[in-house]
């Protein structure tokens, strides 16, 4: 059942929104969470609204057919919530995952339960610990997880007997079977460990961190290893353990003593386990096969592409009984290869006849009965995102032609899917279709959300095209106050992020400095400002040549591009080009203290949230994919960073910054605040102890906004 994340008040029209709320979850969209596609083909599992069930239902009604778990009745432990689950591959038991701790971005320590559907009966998957990734052997009998940086093996056909598989893992020292903080942060996984296809063996990817430089973070201590650019990575090995003789291996993977491994896949072959790597300036992709047993790899595939690998070829990987399903932009747009096993190109997903370049976003998979390959993308303009499917005889055809943001859920024999769709105006919808594309019953449509939304006075959105002076289109949207006048002059706010093939401006609901349709901008058009935001080169959905132009200069282009938004704006007669503000968060902070003091002083005052300064304190896999390293591009690090041109800065400024980011170091804003200083800029600064990237819990995000507002206000307002 699909329960309402919020009461549906009743609302008078005209109502002016409370910061509380532009800042708060008060608009936040119902959603279809933790959605998964069942082994059956025909069926799907959720978590109910309230955590306490995981329900089935029909990939052909959108019925419910059943209640696969429930907390209330099941036999054994009891748990308060359920967070997550994992099927068993023969979808009789599920790891029912409840009391989850985060670690990083994507890490996170848990308690797991084996449940067994037919018993209705939970036992505790280990009573040493919380546990890490826990992975189900493909005959569903045994379960490997991480605790402490070791991997742990719980058979149960042996009375869920437990055994220590490594005993090398040590904190900051040796991680095995999870990638270390760089590795998960940028290549987003928390995983790295597999079983063969016969259930015999683990195959894993060991980290030892000893070398890489550690970090402190400030107030409480908490040190961790973190490389910067040019500093040493961890050295990573795949190994193998072989449960019946417990034989450890290492396996002979060909790569560079500074190369990654961002991935490894198991396969049908038990013989075959794919290990994916880079190189470290991350321009060459290659993918082994490679035997546990004999510890033998052979490469199949290798992709070379110029600059650098995008990291969504990660993400987007499908690997089926019989083939793998690759992204690459080679071609200068990200499209879809097919290979066998033996890395023969089967097949590439080439553009409709007479259409715009595809540009692939996801990729939902490969079905190898028909050969129809499925995934999302851009055709034409990076705003819309649509479901396609690509068939065997080469043919491409779009299944959700709706302009908007379009994304899926497909059955496992993709004969169904769940279409998730919005655009700028509409919140989430959830329609359950057949692989046609034809629509068979609508799961969710979020109306009592848009009747609320619109309830309020609410400005409009709109979309606008960015000429530079250079010729360069940029895309963007506009929000203005509802009573908006043509004949008065507002000042704007220009909200961006700007960062290597990123997407802010999107025929979609998810827009803005707080998303909920724009919710925080809606607040300050009826404080009287004109909010806008403009993508600049090197963000995403436009092919390579848009995206990879800022490369070895990170930062240069993309504040010129936001300077000249800026410009463009100031010449709308309705717009006081002399009360323009600009902001941003991470990256968009970066590009703010950047476009302050790109040369030109276009901007009455600025706001940076958790910015970069320098790329030399920012990590080694994320900035060296863009910068190389700064033994190799030195100019690229010293010239183009906010540090080096402070001189330049121009108008008011508020730097914001959580002490305990793990992410971008405080260090940033405080060798920052030296230079301010040393060049006599006057500044205001905002700190927020034990917060961390994210700057989030509590109140906090209220009162980081009501700074925010009123710094504006301040500036702005005549």
């Amino acid at each position: 059942m699909i329960v309402a994340l919020f009461a549906a008040a009743p609302v008078l029209a005209g109502q002016q929104l409370s910061l509380k709320e532009a800042t708060g979850s008060a608009f936040r969209a119902e959603t279809i969470s933790a959605v998964k596609a069942l082994a059956d083909g025909e069926s799907y599992a959720q978590i109910s609204a309230d955590g306490s069930q995981i329900v089935k239902y029909s990939f052909k009604t959108g019925k419910q057919t059943g209640v696969l778990f429930d907390s209330k009745t099941a036999r054994g432990p009891k748990v308060n919530r359920v967070d997550g689950y994992i099927m068993s591959p023969d979808g009789q038991r599920m790891l029912i995952q409840t009391n989850t701790k985060a670690v990083y971005r994507h890490s996170f320590t848990a308690t797991y339960y084996i449940y067994s559907i037919a018993n209705n009966k939970m036992e505790p998957l280990s009573d040493g610990g919380p546990q890490q990734t826990p992975v189900w052997s493909p005959d569903g009998n045994q379960v490997a997880f991480v605790r402490d940086n070791n991997i742990y093996l719980v058979k149960l056909l042996y009375n869920n007997a437990e055994s220590q598989v490594t005993k090398d893992g040590k904190r900051n020292e040796v991680i095995n079977g999870i990638p270390d903080w760089v590795n998960e942060e940028e290549f987003s996984f928390n995983s790295a460990m597999v079983f063969t296809a016969d259930s015999k063996q683990i195959v894993w990817v060991r980290y030892d961190e000893t070398l890489v430089p550690q970090h402190t973070l400030p107030m409480g201590g908490y040190t961790y290893k973190y490389p910067r650019a040019g500093e040493q990575n961890a050295q990573v090995q795949v190994m193998s353990y072989d449960i019946k003789s417990h034989q450890t291996r290492k396996v002979e993977v060909p790569l560079d003593a500074d190369g990654y491994i961002p991935r490894i896949h198991a396969t049908s072959d038990a013989t075959k386990v794919l290990v994916f790597t880079l190189n470290r300036h991350q321009d060459c992709l290659r993918i082994f096969a490679a035997n546990p047993m004999s510890t033998v790899c052979q490469q199949i595939i290798e992709d070379k592409v110029d600059k650098y690998i995008n990291e969504n070829v990660f993400a987007n990987v499908k690997v089926t009984s019989q083939n793998i399903l690759l992204t690459s932009e080679r071609s200068g747009y990200n499209s879809l290869y097919l290979y066998g096993f033996n890395g023969q190109l089967l097949r590439s997903v080439d553009m409709p006849a007479n259409q715009h370049p595809l540009v692939v976003s996801e990729v939902y998979g490969y079905d190898e009965p028909t050969g129809d390959i499925y995934f999302a993308a851009f055709n034409g303009a990076p705003t819309d995102q649509m479901v396609w499917v690509n068939h065997k005889n080469g043919e491409t055809k779009c299944l959700t032609k709706k302009l908007g943001w379009s994304s899926a859920v497909f059955s496992k024999d993709f004969k169904n899917f769940i279409w998730s769709w919005s655009d700028m105006n509409t919140p989430p919808e959830f329609t359950l279709c057949n692989n046609q594309g034809k629509p068979v019953v609508t799961l969710l449509d979020n109306k009592a959300l848009l009747e609320k939304y619109n309830a309020y006075d609410m400005g409009k959105k709109e979309t606008i095209t960015v000429l530079t002076t250079e010729g360069n289109i940029l895309h963007g949207y506009m929000v203005k106050p509802k009573n908006f006048d043509p004949q008065k002059k507002y000042p704007v706010i220009m909200y961006q992020y700007g960062g290597p093939g990123s997407q802010q401006v999107k025929n979609a609901w998810d827009i803005g400095m707080n998303r909920q349709g724009a919710i925080l901008e809606q607040y300050l058009a009826q404080q009287g400002y004109i909010c806008a935001c403009v993508d600049n080169r090197g963000t995403g959905g436009r092919g390579a040549e848009f995206e990879k132009c800022t490369y070895l200069r990170l930062g240069e282009l993309e504040a010129h591009d936001q300077v000249e938004a800026a410009i463009w704006l100031g010449q709308n007669a309705y717009v006081d080009k002399d009360r323009i503000a600009i902001w941003g968060w991470s990256y968009g902070g970066w590009n703010t203290l950047m476009s302050m003091s790109e040369g030109r002083p276009v901007f009455r005052c600025g706001i940076a949230i958790a910015p970069p300064t320098c790329w030399r304190y920012y990590d080694t896999i994320y900035t060296e994919r863009f910068m190389r390293t700064p033994k190799e591009n030195g100019s690229g690090y010293d010239e183009v960073n906010p540090i080096a041109r402070v001189s330049k800065l121009n108008g008011s400024l508020l730097l914001v910054h959580g002490l305990a980011d793990d992410n971008v170091h405080f260090e940033n804003t405080a060798e920052y605040v030296k230079a301010l200083v040393d060049a006599d800029k006057d500044f205001r600064q905002l700190v927020y102890p034990e917060k961390n990237h994210s700057i989030a819990g509590g109140n906090t995000r209220n009162h980081l906004f009501r700074q925010c507002v009123n710094f504006f206000n301040e500036h702005l307002q005549k």
